[in-house]
């Protein structure tokens, strides 16, 4: 066979139970695919020996008969997940030395599976950032380059490291987390898919938490199909999570039948941005086509306070980080400062927080803490609250009209260098997320489909976005984008 770490999950799986392969072999494969690809910094923590048992065991139950579709596969989880005995630092140095007793819902529910776990994946420190250059691990690298350059590229935030991963086929799928776009924004920078589904369809129990109103996991794979698997095994409900959703986990593979005619697309004039790069709005241009020629109509809609959500994110995401990152002190785990003669508890949370949290995380819980302070809090917080109601309307009226689904960019660009934003305001890294945000505060499903090139060989991705619980439909529809568009550009190996 070829090379097995560039297999697809459906391949992969196929392979399996043809017995073609064995999970030994595939995970053999990526465990080398890992050790020669350092220079991309997209695993931290390795786990070979757990790898190989997994995969032993995972052989086992296909020789059985007993064999869920992610049984064999081997994939990289996100350092964001805890996991049994693993460190899971979330990319911080303020917990350092930390070693979960116990599994997060939903790496428990890939381990149930068979799924089989390479290891733990950089990220932007406690997810915040769009480059992955606020890890204490350093950056993660994006395998892509630009043509006829040795710069090196942002893979993106703050699934960086997984979407390196699966873009080098160094896994065959990772797990992310998507805040304000942390999976569809790296999955476009890399060209592979990447999918949040709607808040709640995916348990938070076991995973650090940033803003959690906002943040949603999902899986980063190299295709749409691979997508669909993978996400029914991280789906279901857990009573351990109060915003996890009581609902049935449809069969998202059954679903893909790519047939979109009569489908409703809309495009929001409210995202054709001034000073949009001439590729990312002939990628949009491309793609309505593309949906169009397959049968669906497309129609122009309205998504009136589009341009208020990222101010308004960018209060509530950091009040909620300010409160969920209270709880690290230096007292129960993690990293503490060396405390002087005559130090008290004040002097200990102060000094453990200033080295153990980075400079984004210390800004974002300083800029949370005030617009939850006395005499800001209705001025900030409670208005942001206002206009994500308002925005969580707008597409509530789109889709009482009709609309299936609705097309954007994923990114306003394609993937930058290390660095070049590092003298930028603060500001201009947040309009990374200028096309993602949306779906969150509105806690829908979208997903990131590769459909282009830029002018310098930079992979480009197209945003889809959909009604609430209705993934199913969703990932039929970047099914047919897909196949319209077949994307299978790679990038050429340079590490």
């Amino acid at each position: 066979m070829t090379d097995l770490n560039t297999l697809t999950l459906a391949d992969a799986r196929d392979a399996l139970r043809r017995g073609d392969t064995t999970s030994k072999d595939l995970t053999e494969a990526c465990l080398r695919a890992i050790d020669g690809a350092g220079a991309l910094n997209a695993f931290v923590h390795h786990t070979p020996e757990i790898a190989l048992e997994r995969a032993a065991e995972a052989d086992k139950r296909i020789a059985a008969g007993d064999a869920p579709d992610m049984c064999g596969l081997p994939i990289g989880i996100k350092d964001l997940f805890c996991t049994e005995g693993v460190p899971s630092q979330a990319a911080s140095r303020i917990l350092e030395g930390f070693l979960p007793q116990y599994e997060s819902t939903i790496t428990a529910q890939l381990k149930s599976a068979g799924a089989v776990m390479l290891g733990k994946l950089n990220m932007d420190e406690f997810a915040m950032g769009s480059s992955n250059e606020t890890s204490v691990y350093g950056n993660a690298v994006n395998p892509w380059r630009r043509s006829g350059e040795d710069t090196q590229l942002t893979p993106g935030g703050s699934s960086g490291g997984s979407a390196s991963a699966v873009a080098a086929d160094l896994c065959l799928a990772a797990t992310g987390t998507d805040t304000g776009g942390s999976i569809r924004q790296p999955a476009a920078f890399t060209g592979i898919v990447g999918i949040k589904p709607t808040y709640g369809r995916c348990s938070r129990w076991g995973v650090v938490a940033f803003a959690s109103s906002l943040d949603q996991a999902g899986p980063m794979t190299k295709t749409v199909r691979d997508s669909a698997i993978m996400l029914g095994a991280m789906c279901g409900h857990d009573p351990r999570d109060s915003t996890s959703a009581n609902l049935p986990v449809p069969d998202f593979e059954a679903a893909l039948t790519g047939d979109i005619r009569g489908k409703k697309i809309g495009i929001p004039r409210e995202y054709r941005m001034d000073g949009m790069p001439a590729d990312i709005e002939k990628l949009w241009d491309d793609g309505a086509a593309m949906l169009r020629d397959a049968g669906a109509e497309i129609v122009d809609i309205t998504l009136p306070h589009t341009k208020y959500a990222l101010p308004a994110y960018y209060v509530i995401a950091p009040a909620e980080a300010s409160s969920n990152l209270a709880r690290y002190d230096g007292v129960r785990f993690g990293h503490r400062a060396r405390l002087d003669h005559g130090d008290g508890i004040t002097e200990m949370y102060e000094k453990t927080r200033a080295e153990g949290f980075g400079a984004e995380v210390q800004r974002r819980v300083m800029v949370g803490t005030y617009v939850l302070s006395a005499g800001f809090y209705d001025a900030y917080y409670n208005r942001a609250r206002k206009v994500r109601t308002l925005i969580k309307k707008d597409f509530e009226d789109v889709f009482a009209q009709g609309v299936d689904a609705i097309l954007t960019p994923a990114t306003p660009s394609a993937a930058f260098g290390l660095g070049e934003m590092s003298d930028a305001d603060p500001v201009q890294m947040y309009l990374n997320d200028v096309f993602t945000v949306t779906v969150n505060m509105a806690g829908l499903p979208g997903i990131a489909v590769p459909t282009g090139l830029d002018k310098q060989g930079l992979p480009l991705g197209l945003q889809l976005i959909g009604r609430p619980w209705e993934e199913a439909d969703l990932l039929s529809s970047a099914y047919a984008l897909e196949q319209a568009a077949g994307f299978v550009a790679k990038p050429g190996k340079w590490w």
